[in-house]
């Protein structure tokens, strides 16, 4: 069974992971991934600015990525259409198919991998909502850029209003920009194939995915290149934190792990008068024994003197160290005691 464990917690026990509590955490943060972008889509006018405030900057720095790699895409089809189909596709097959690997096979590395992720998406979520940003592709026509992804929508199986499939473009935020997941976590899945590829083959896998990640977004008109650098640093953030959130994870596991024996056994205790039948005898009721003698208990509530025994009756010694016997039946006759 896959395990797991905390790095730089030194003495942290081993967390056994399963895939039946694993799928549904993971199905609850692209959820909420999901419906942060759609509920995030913030005022159109605002995004639009924000897109065109991205530009500006981008002229102020003298790069422009995005135009001659937009005019390659919408010249060549067959560069053109791979790269619809590699954006539209890949972002959700080869994160959660590299989930499952390391599950299986660098189990000892899941945990910190998965809480990097993780972290980073909800930072990014953040970004959506704080910074709705209009992309290239949806900017006027005199600003230059052509969506390749309606250019070339005969093609594949999205529709030409998003990279959604047909008919659900209005159910995404298309203005959910800044920063660009596509390649953050394109490059989660790069350092992962790196870090634990184990071969060449893997290790260039780990290099080319997110750089073509970053030049395909770029070149369909999703993204911007200060997105790409956003989606880099959101990585870099979650990678930083990700050690304090397992850290609190631990903390909050530990108290209630010590929280629930300690309710158990309180509801034991209530529960243990039902189950015998005798009240619990007070402080007050119980007998007190002398310092030269003990009292023998041979049924509940009946006592006789030190060293008296009745036949086949089972006994318990009443001190400092043992409770009377509550048990409601004689173990010579079977009747109750209250009974005789």
């Amino acid at each position: 069974m896959p395990h797991a464990e905390t790095p730089g917690t030194g003495s942290a026990p081993r967390l056994r992971l399963r895939w039946w509590t694993e799928l549904p955490l993971i199905v609850l943060v692209y959820a909420c991934y999901s419906a942060g972008r759609l509920l995030a889509r913030g005022d159109v006018s605002s995004a639009v600015n924000h897109g065109l405030e991205i530009l500006r900057i981008e002229k102020m720095l003298y790069l422009n990525a995005e135009h001659p790699l937009n005019r390659l895409f919408t010249r060549e089809p067959w560069l053109g259409v791979p790269a619809d189909f590699w954006y539209a596709s890949l972002h959700y097959v080869v994160t959660p198919a590299l989930l499952v690997w390391i599950f299986k096979w660098r189990s000892v590395h899941y945990r910190a991998a998965r809480t990097w992720l993780m972290t980073s998406t909800f930072i990014g979520l953040i970004g959506f909502t704080l910074l709705p940003t209009c992309p290239p592709r949806l900017l006027s026509p005199e600003h230059g850029f052509v969506d390749t992804m309606a250019h070339y929508s005969s093609y594949g199986w999205w529709g030409g209003e998003a990279s959604a499939p047909r008919g659900l473009g209005g159910m995404t935020n298309q203005y959910a920009a800044m920063p660009s997941l596509h390649v953050g976590w394109a490059l989660w899945c790069g350092v992962m194939l790196w870090r634990h590829g184990g071969t060449r083959t893997a290790k260039t896998a780990g290099v080319v995915y997110p750089l073509v990640t970053t030049i395909v977004v770029m070149g369909t008109a999703n993204h911007y290149f200060l997105d790409a650098v956003a989606g880099a640093a959101v990585m870099g953030v979650g990678l930083l934190l990700a050690p304090y959130v397992m850290r609190g994870a631990d903390r909050a596991r530990a108290r209630f792990a010590g929280r629930v024996p300690l309710i158990a056994a309180q509801a034991s205790e209530a529960a243990e008068p039902t189950r015998t039948g005798a009240a619990t005898p007070s402080p007050a009721a119980a007998p007190t024994a002398s310092p030269g003698a003990e009292t023998s208990i041979v049924s509940a509530g009946c006592q006789t003197s030190a060293g008296e025994r009745i036949p086949w009756q089972r006994e318990s010694r009443f001190g400092p160290e043992a409770e009377p016997d509550a048990s409601p039946t004689d173990a010579g006759d079977g009747a109750p005691a209250a009974a005789r």
